[in-house]
């Protein structure tokens, strides 16, 4: 039986790469173990990716096909880097960082990334890259800062700082689920959820455990402050005060994130207090009680109230927000005197 032409030039194509492929495969195994002073737990590098010799890997790195690492890179113990997934510039993986197929970290410009320990970023994730700032200057240098034991899912995105006197920082155990943005100069503290296509805008300031529903909009320099709560489709253009809820284009706040603070383990009396100070701050029953700065003055003198930490933290974070230099905080519906 006649065998074709196409079929004979695979079989010779396969007969003359398998040594190669063998050979390839065979050398950087060997590297591998050279890396490891005692021989023990390997890292192993796929023949078909792409890592350059200055690279530093650590113990226990796995590397699959089509990934690329750069020159300047530093892969922690441990990190497993998915097929197709890649790492540039001056960029540093803590240990156990997962990068999953289509992610990009870093980036070929002057500064650095660098991302900690224990990491998960996502399907076609890009992490550490130049921002999209117009102001930004090609040459300059741009930061980013990852804390530890964040999930960043798919498609998010997340840039460097706009100057050299700057940086974006995240902190740890952060939830970022798909389709994400945080722009330049971002600061997001810990323990924070943000649902999917939450996008925040340059130089935005998120505190501590804060949980936003999906497609929101933060617009640059508003503050969001610890224990807040931001309903689904908002468009946030000014401050977010401490434990409260905002919802609504433009975002007006809706009272206090009482589920939030429950589930967050405040007590019910601190519950009580804030509630009570929420109601004199921006639910006067009388006019008597003058502007918010009057009604602010009043809950910090209050005998009662002004014993709690949470009531005096509340009426700071308001208090901060209301300076020049600041947006103000998001409109609030005072009862009608009339």
């Amino acid at each position: 039986m006649a065998v074709s032409p196409l079929r004979l030039r695979r079989q010779l194509a396969v007969h003359l790469l398998r040594p190669l492929y063998r050979h390839r495969l065979s050398t950087l195994s060997h590297a591998c173990k050279d890396d490891n002073d005692d021989g023990t737990n390997p890292s192993f590098i796929h023949p078909m990716s792409v890592v350059h010799p200055d690279a530093i890997i650590g113990q226990g790195v796995s590397i699959g096909p089509f990934c690329t690492v750069g020159s300047s890179v530093m892969l922690g113990n441990h990190c497993k880097l998915h097929p197709g997934s890649h790492v540039f510039g001056n960029t540093k993986l803590g240990d156990k960082c997962v990068l999953m197929s289509g992610a990009v970290v870093g980036d070929n410009i002057p500064g650095k990334t660098i991302i900690g320990c224990n990491n998960v970023i996502g399907h076609h994730a890009v992490v550490g890259i130049k921002c999209q700032d117009m102001k930004y200057k090609s040459g300059n240098e741009c930061f980013l800062q990852v804390g530890d034991n964040n999930e960043i899912r798919e498609h998010v995105s997340i840039h460097r700082s706009s100057k050299p006197c700057d940086r974006t920082v995240i902190g740890d155990n952060n939830l970022i689920m798909g389709s994400c943005h945080i722009a330049h100069d971002c600061k997001v503290g810990s323990n924070n959820i943000f649902a999917n296509n939450t996008l925040l805008a340059g130089h935005v300031l998120v505190e501590d455990h804060t949980h936003t529903a999906g497609a929101i909009v933060v617009h640059q320099f508003c503050n969001i402050g610890s224990f807040c709560f931001i309903g689904g489709g908002s468009v946030v253009s000014q401050d977010v005060p401490k434990y409260t809820m905002v919802a609504g284009d433009r975002a007006e706040l809706r009272g206090l994130n009482l589920e939030g603070l429950r589930r967050s383990g405040f007590s019910v009396s601190e519950i009580r207090s804030l509630r009570a100070a929420y109601r004199k701050i921006f639910m006067p029953t009388n006019a008597s009680l003058g502007g918010i700065e009057d009604r602010l003055a009043d809950v910090e003198c209050h005998k009662d109230l002004s014993l709690v930490p949470a009531v005096l933290s509340f009426v700071q974070s308001i208090r901060e927000s209301l300076k020049e230099d600041r947006r103000g905080i998001c409109k609030f519906r005072s009862w009608s005197f009339s």
